[in-house]
């Protein structure tokens, strides 16, 4: 479990707008990730009998399309303890091996940070 008291602001931010975002749209999961230049990106699970994306590959498929070139950082907020290795792979697809992942419960608390590689 991190404090997330001791958070960089921007993180905090981001774990913030995922949280919300689960919350304002009564979805499993809400995601959030910050490119390169500080632009932020948030979505929510996408559940449709076509087309089904966790949050967090939303979040990424937003970035990549608004022009993101790199993410800096990438925030989950679930019941779930971790992040799926293809959720991973998405954050890794855009921002690289050491991206972090910061996993979030429902509260807010972050449980932890992965890297996406």
């Amino acid at each position: 479990m991190t404090d997330s008291s001791a958070l960089d602001p921007e993180d905090r931010k981001i774990v913030t707008l995922a949280r919300s975002a689960r919350a304002r749209n009564g979805v499993p999961e809400g995601a959030a990730v910050r490119d390169e230049t500080g632009r932020t990106y948030v979505a929510g699970t996408v559940e449709l009998p076509s087309l089904r994306l966790s949050a967090l590959r939303t979040a990424v498929a937003m970035a990549v399309a608004s022009g993101a070139k790199s993410l800096e950082a990438a925030a989950v907020v679930s019941d779930a303890e971790g992040v799926s290795e293809e959720d991973r792979a998405a954050v890794l697809d855009l921002g690289g091996p050491g991206t972090p992942v910061l996993v979030a419960g429902p509260d807010g608390a972050v449980r932890g940070v992965v890297a996406a590689g």
